[in-house]
């Protein structure tokens, strides 16, 4: 009977500390990238930064995180913030070619045209069929007005398939005085 009653008493104390553990939520980095995540779909940076961050708190390696993290950094238009995470994914990941296309495109808009260009030519190397890398070449060639260069990058883009915005067209011909 004793023995019975131990085992009962054993039976609802696991019982009980499952249902506590079921309630629980297990917090790791996965789970606030993800969070993270879903706040920067709907604009809530602040929140997605937050939660970038403490995941990476939890995992330092996460080239995700940081990836991710500068994304939102450069939403609100701190680009140094996003280069300086764009980086640390980078180190961690030196074949992040998105990192290195995200982190020219900052580049771009602090007008650091030959750092954007050496990104994108990155990518290019890790990824000679991302068109975008060759469009947003086109543009820092054009920023530099090396407009042979933007004309090239710009065919090539077009031949995998990448819709050139008409307003750059038009302001390359303007600027170039030629029409391909």
């Amino acid at each position: 009977m004793r023995r019975s009653v131990l085992n009962l008493l054993l039976i609802m104390a696991v019982l009980f500390a499952s249902t506590l553990a079921v309630g629980a939520e297990v917090k790791s980095a996965k789970f606030y990238f993800n969070r993270g995540f879903e706040y920067a779909k709907k604009g809530k940076l602040d929140q997605a930064i937050a939660d970038y961050t403490k995941a990476l708190e939890l995992n330092p390696k996460f080239d995700w995180a940081y990836y991710n993290r500068g994304n939102a950094y450069g939403k609100k238009g701190r680009h140094d913030r996003a280069i300086a995470d764009y980086n640390k994914a980078l180190e961690i990941n030196p074949r992040f070619f998105l990192a290195y296309f995200n982190r020219g495109n900052a580049y771009e808009k602090k007008g650091r045209h030959a750092r954007a260009i050496a990104d994108y030519t990155k990518v290019i190397e890790l990824n000679p069929r991302y068109a975008a890398a060759y469009n947003n070449r086109a543009i820092a060639y054009y920023h530099q007005k090396d407009y042979d260069k933007a004309w090239k990058d710009v065919r090539k883009a077009q031949s995998l398939g990448f819709k050139v915005h008409p307003g750059f067209l038009t302001d390359l011909r303007k600027a170039s005085g030629r029409e391909k």
